[in-house]
């Protein structure tokens, strides 16, 4: 039986494709340990989801996000790793456009809540912003993919429109929050 140990991040150091490595602290790491949290809570929503389009469509998302996780895993000088591709965010894009021709247009702030599906679609949207930052913060220190970016703020955004999507199927109302915003001078 293989053991899941190694030992060889004991040191705070872990591998990276091609077998560099570097600190378990690193922007690098931080960005694609941001990745694999959000492709967990998305097998939470997953779980929840009792729509089958969006259980299918989460779940490619999962997928994708293994190549997100491989692309920032690997050095640009790794010519052999996958790449996040232009046409992953413009699937995204046609993803979100069809949906959003489901949805009434908003006018106004929803709270994040609704089913639980909705719910946690919602905190998968933050978890992909917050994911989004760090890929942004890594890529000032490090040349990246430029396809990356986008790929995590399209992904964001349908994230969004999902949970909408699901509160919308599961009959959930959206909570308006009206506020007047106010400039502090």
């Amino acid at each position: 039986m293989a053991r899941i140990y190694t030992r060889t991040g004991d040191r705070g150091e872990t591998g990276l494709v091609g077998g560099n490595r570097t600190s378990k602290g690193s922007l690098r790491v931080q960005a694609y340990g941001d990745i694999d949290e959000l492709n967990s809570v998305l097998g939470l929503a997953r779980t929840f989801s009792k729509d089958k389009e969006i259980s299918s469509l989460l779940e490619r998302l999962q997928r994708d996000l293994f190549i997100v996780g491989a692309d920032l895993a690997s050095p640009r000088t790794e010519d052999h790793a996958t790449r996040v591709t232009e046409e992953m965010t413009v699937t995204l894009e046609k993803n979100i456009d069809t949906f959003q021709q489901e949805l009434r247009p908003l006018k106004v702030f929803i709270l994040p809540g609704g089913s639980e599906t909705g719910a946690l679609l919602h905190f998968a949207r933050t978890v992909a912003r917050r994911a989004e930052r760090s890929i942004v913060a890594f890529s000032k220190t490090e040349s990246l993919n430029e396809n990356l970016i986008s790929y995590m703020n399209r992904l964001s955004d349908l994230l969004f429109v999902m949970a909408r999507l699901a509160n919308h199927r599961e009959g959930r109302n959206e909570l308006e929050w009206h506020q007047k915003v106010t400039r502090s001078t």
